[in-house]
């Protein structure tokens, strides 16, 4: 008697529906991997999705040479169109104003009410432009002006605050005089990957060099965006060679000499030695990310714990049972002890799957639903293994925490290619860092995270012999 084994269609299979209202607030990229791990399900449909986003699903966005913003590579133009959840989901293109958690609804800013049974909280951060107060002409040292308040004034027509490619299409189709015509200088404020790919989009735009001003506030950090001593000096050399200004430890203290005209034409900030007075045409401004203040005042009015970030456990629970949250709008817990550990250190779409794996589960009809959530006595945070990338256009840069180990590098910053590798005390490559003037395949690089050196032809023993040249 002979045995065979058919293999099952999945397709073939009925899936099991599921019309549970759950909500998710921000199309951020943890926000977009939770509703495709939802929509692709392997055994539920889902017809109850609905994102609410001030700008909807991020619009495909082919022209490299107009990305005045820094991208993760966790969703590419690409993936996108292939994905297709507008197909699957509903969208409301809306700003969240307050979450009624006893009718279990959120208002909206235009009037409307979306009804949730399980409502996902990923807004992510934005930029935000504080308020600056007036400085005594006596008094310029900038430890001793510490603005933190909102700035509750209209945002003048040519200063910029750019949080993702909505932003940039909506001001560049609008300001496209400007750009292309203009004659002025360009002032960027702040010290973070996307002012460094603002300045290079600039530049393709035709603004010369000698008209673009990059001023550093004070930093808090004492390590740079980049990372790397190495990366940081190319940089550096590279906005020299452009006859770029570059100002440092210069603290933003008043536009318009305080008078809140519009457009900008005057930016002050105080130095360590006399105050900085800039004439300018374009004011980009990268300075500080916060949470959205309305968001903010949702989530506070809400009764929803919040201590500089929203607070949830390892499960993504907040405070109320029907509420989820996740990426960097999120922090853990206190008790976990691990305030230097947030979603924000990890990749953003590893996150999002981690969420949906946590939910799945729950709207499974065929499993049976816990009476609360899982307890956390160890009080122990997730842990993830996929590479968070950041990536700078004619620059490519990927950082991760960087540990205890060794390095191996190739290449000089003054070459076409500089890669550095970090390994962790298990040879296992913990950081990849990679600078170069040619574009380069992503997934490539990715495909050395997390391998042991072993697996890559003992790495380092070739390199200890000088055989990296081979490699």
């Amino acid at each position: 008697m002979s045995f065979s084994t058919l293999p099952h269609d999945s397709r073939t299979l009925l899936k099991v529906t599921i019309n549970a209202r759950i909500v998710v607030v921000g199309a951020s990229d943890t926000g977009l991997a939770f509703l495709e791990a939802l929509t692709f399900s392997p055994h539920l449909r889902f017809n109850n999705l609905t994102l609410i986003s001030t700008h909807g699903l991020p619009d495909r966005y082919s022209d490299d040479n107009m990305r005045f913003l820094a991208t993760s590579h966790c969703y590419s133009d690409q993936d996108q169109a292939q994905l297709s959840l507008r197909s699957w989901i509903s969208m409301v293109m809306d700003k969240m104003k307050a979450i009624e958690s006893k009718a279990k609804h959120l208002e909206l800013m235009e009037n409307g009410k979306v009804k949730y049974d399980d409502l996902i909280l990923c807004t992510g951060l934005q930029y935000q432009v504080r308020d600056t107060q007036t400085q005594h002409q006596h008094n310029s040292a900038n430890q001793d002006v510490t603005p933190r308040r909102r700035h509750l004034h209209p945002v003048p027509s040519n200063l910029f605050i750019l949080n993702d490619q909505h932003d940039l299409c909506k001001i560049y189709t609008k300001h496209k005089m400007m750009f292309d015509t203009c004659t002025g200088d360009a002032v960027l404020y702040g010290n973070t990957i996307d002012m460094f790919t603002c300045v290079e989009t600039l530049m393709h735009l035709g603004v010369s060099g000698r008209r673009i001003h990059v001023v550093h506030p004070p930093e808090e950090d004492p390590f740079s965006c980049f990372h790397n001593v190495s990366v940081e000096h190319a940089v550096k050399q590279a906005l020299e060679k452009e006859e770029v200004h570059v100002h440092h430890n210069c603290l933003l203290t008043q536009i318009n000499d305080g008078q809140h005209t519009d457009p900008v034409t005057l930016v002050s900030f105080t130095t360590d030695a006399q105050t900085l007075r800039l004439e300018c045409t374009m004011f980009f401004i990268f300075s500080h990310k916060t949470v959205d203040y309305d968001a903010f005042k949702a989530i506070s009015d809400a009764c929803l714990v919040f201590d500089g970030r929203l607070v949830i456990d390892s499960y993504f629970h907040t405070n109320d049972p029907s509420i989820y949250a996740a990426g960097p709008l999120t922090k853990y817990s206190r008790c976990y002890h691990a305030d230097q550990w947030s979603d924000s250190c990890f990749n953003s779409k590893e996150v999002g799957q981690s969420l949906a794996s946590v939910l799945l589960p729950l709207c499974d009809p065929t499993l049976e639903r816990p009476a609360g959530p899982p307890s956390d006595h160890n009080h122990l945070i997730p842990v993830y293994n996929q590479a968070k990338i950041q990536v700078l256009h004619l620059w490519l840069i990927f950082i991760i925490c960087i540990l205890q180990g060794r390095d191996i590098v190739t290449g000089r910053t003054e070459t076409d290619i500089y890669i550095h590798l970090h390994l962790s005390p298990h040879d296992l490559v913990e950081s990849i860092t990679c600078l170069s003037k040619n574009t380069l395949p992503v997934s490539n690089l990715l495909c050395l995270y997390r391998k042991q050196q072993l697996l890559l032809n003992h790495l380092c023993s070739r390199y200890d012999e000088d055989h990296h040249s081979l490699y």
